[in-house]
């Protein structure tokens, strides 16, 4: 199989598996190494594949959801478990947790593909983080940082919002 067809291939797999593909797992069923899936990742994303990294493996986005609002939200946390119940009011009230954003005064905006939508992707990925020994990238300001949901309807967003101020997470001007 040639590197053009190993990529419809990749592609199809990312199309049929329902969530997020390790790209180790891919290599070993195309019997390549997994630098050349990540290669190959990339020339797909170069071609308009809406493929993201995530920390669970790669996801082939769908098009917009319909009907879903993109809605963005400042918050504030300084530790795991304010990070994990930040998550967990996003997603029981309706979220879709699509990215991470911290602004750093060096980098600038760096962006972090999480594509949490439920209770049991808020479990893995603490679990990783865990395991990994991770910071998340709130951690470089001050515990400041944006996410980009989607929400089905403004009362969703409203409740999010209003869950997010209970806790003291939301950032607002004062």
């Amino acid at each position: 199989m040639n590197s053009g067809e190993r990529r419809i291939r990749i592609r199809e797999q990312l199309a049929i598996a329902g969530g997020p593909v390790k790209g180790a797992m891919l290599a070993s069923l195309f019997s390549v190494s997994r630098q050349i899936v990540v290669q190959d990742i990339a020339v797909l994303r170069a071609e308009g594949a809406s493929i993201v990294a995530t920390p669970q493996g790669y996801l082939l986005l769908p098009g917009r959801v319909s009907g879903m609002l993109t809605k963005t939200v400042v918050t504030r946390h300084n530790d795991s478990a304010s990070m994990e119940d930040e998550l967990r009011i996003m997603v029981d009230r309706g979220a879709r947790v699509l990215n991470v954003i911290v602004e750093h005064p060096l980098y600038g905006e760096i962006a972090g593909n999480l594509m949490i939508f439920t209770r049991s992707d808020v479990d893995r990925f603490m679990e990783k983080m865990r395991e990994s020994d991770g910071e998340p990238l709130s951690t470089l300001t001050g515990g400041v940082h944006l996410h980009t949901l989607e929400v089905p309807d403004e009362t969703t967003w409203s409740s999010v919002l209003g869950g997010l101020r209970e806790k003291n997470y939301l950032l607002e001007e004062k």
